[in-house]
């Protein structure tokens, strides 16, 4: 017998929009049975009125840079002056801080419909250094937080040792570092996984990690078979340094010390040559691409059409949170590549939903999320299509309307393991969740 019932007014098949679909959850919270054609809703059945979609990925997220929102965009600069401004926030967290600030942004992801994360950790220790008493305790208080919030967590433990190519870190830059990559192998071997966690890799970047240790990161995940993700080619400074240093560019290092495949996703992937593109492609390395970031710290536009043609998968991130809406990374991708290209229909919108659920869910190492399918978690959000934004359109349309029209605020329910963590437009464990933003940044910034 399913434990729950889910009557869905309109349901995202992974190709189509479906009218009147029962979703039975199994006590394991799973999705048991997938009934097309029930026009009316069931007896006892949860009724989701609106478009229903698979949970949604965030693949990439500094949880801690949404302390940053709105302080950034005074003045101008580069994304080199915004990171000395983001060194000052990471500066002031501990694991406190961080666990209140961390379940604030979780609870805004839930809110956007996402239900999984991928969180790129590097904030270890203390100021200067020195490892905390638990030396996962800021690891420990992102679990923490996004168990309390509700949502799954990758936790890529992010291996960050030199300013730049072998270089000492910078003072603030020292809490990053364990000093060598097995010492973050060490440290980090110490995490256990559980219900709702999955543990993953990650390299800082080519600048961060010196390349005789990164080898040492990748065997790591390659050990535990878990995610490994890695900023690359962000910026065109980086792929300058790495050619003065090694003599091809960032890309080809990795591969060299056997970082890339298809558990391995390049984040960002701005500033690639063809050889890039070709060496990810071919060897199945997915790309993670941050389009509201990476227009907001004016990165550049990434060659996404030219990756997914190469064979790279793609998935979506909100990053450093300019804002947290998983629909707007989407058609910024396919935006984006409209403005670069003056030609539109690169993306369609079933190509784009892929990428903002399951394909970013099998990055985040959840292969059986993302699909409204028996066997897969029972974990999925509902777009409202009454709103002033959504309404409208004929309801084979709503996939359309849901990825060019849609944001975060219409999403009316996220459901995460078969259990409401958003209804109607509240969260169940964070009942305020902008007061716990609002409270959490004020107590950063002093």
């Amino acid at each position: 017998m399913p434990l729950t019932t889910y009557w869905l007014e309109h349901a995202w098949l992974d190709t189509h929009v479906e009218p009147g679909v029962a979703l039975d959850v199994t006590a394991d919270g799973r999705i048991g049975a997938v009934r097309t054609g029930t026009t009316t809703p069931p007896q006892g059945a949860e009724i989701l009125r609106g478009l229903t979609v698979p949970g949604l990925a965030n693949t990439h997220s500094h949880a801690f840079h949404r302390a940053l929102r709105g302080t950034v965009q005074v003045g101008s600069g580069t994304f080199w002056t915004w990171r000395e401004i983001m060194y000052g926030i990471a500066q002031r967290l501990t694991p406190d801080s961080y666990f209140a600030l961390a379940r604030a942004v979780y609870a805004e992801m839930a809110l956007a419909g996402i239900t999984a994360v991928g969180e790129f950790h590097y904030v270890h220790h203390a100021p200067g250094g020195t490892p905390y008493a638990d030396p996962n305790a800021m690891g420990e208080a992102l679990i923490a937080a996004a168990a309390d919030a509700g949502i799954r967590l990758t936790l890529l433990d992010t291996a960050y040792l030199s300013s730049g190519f072998g270089a000492a870190p910078e003072p603030h830059q020292l809490r990053f570092s364990d000093g060598t990559a097995d010492a973050w192998a060490e440290r980090v071997s110490a995490l256990k996984e559980h219900d709702g966690v999955r543990l993953g890799a990650a390299i800082h970047s080519v600048r961060a990690v010196p390349a005789g240790q990164l080898a040492t990161v990748a065997r790591w995940a390659q050990d535990r078979q878990a995610p490994l993700h890695v900023h690359l080619s962000e910026q065109t400074a980086e792929n300058d340094a790495c050619l003065a240093a090694h003599g091809m560019t960032p890309t080809r290092l990795l591969a060299e010390h056997g970082v890339l495949g298809a558990r391995t996703t390049g984040v960002h992937n701005t500033h690639l040559t063809d050889d890039d593109i070709a060496l990810l492609g071919s060897t199945g390395t997915g790309t993670c691409m941050c389009p509201t970031t990476e227009r907001d710290l004016a990165d550049g536009i990434g060659p996404a059409a030219a990756l997914r043609k190469a064979g790279s998968p793609l998935s979506l991130g909100s990053d450093s949170h300019a804002v947290v809406d998983l629909l707007e990374e989407a058609r910024a991708m396919e935006l984006d590549e409209r403005l670069r290209t003056r030609t539109r229909g690169h993306w369609t919108a079933a190509a784009l939903l892929r990428a903002a659920t399951a394909d970013g869910h099998a990055a985040l190492g959840r292969p059986d999320a993302g699909s409204l399918a028996p066997g897969a978690l029972a974990d999925f959000a509902t777009i409202a299509l009454d709103s002033v934004r959504t309404a409208g359109p004929v309801p084979r349309l709503a996939a359309e309307t849901a990825v060019f029209a849609a944001s975060a605020a219409d999403v009316r329910h996220t459901v995460v393991g078969g259990r409401h963590l958003v209804r109607d437009g509240a969260h169940a464990t964070v009942p305020d969740v902008a007061g716990a933003l609002a409270d959490s940044i004020a107590a950063l910034r002093g």
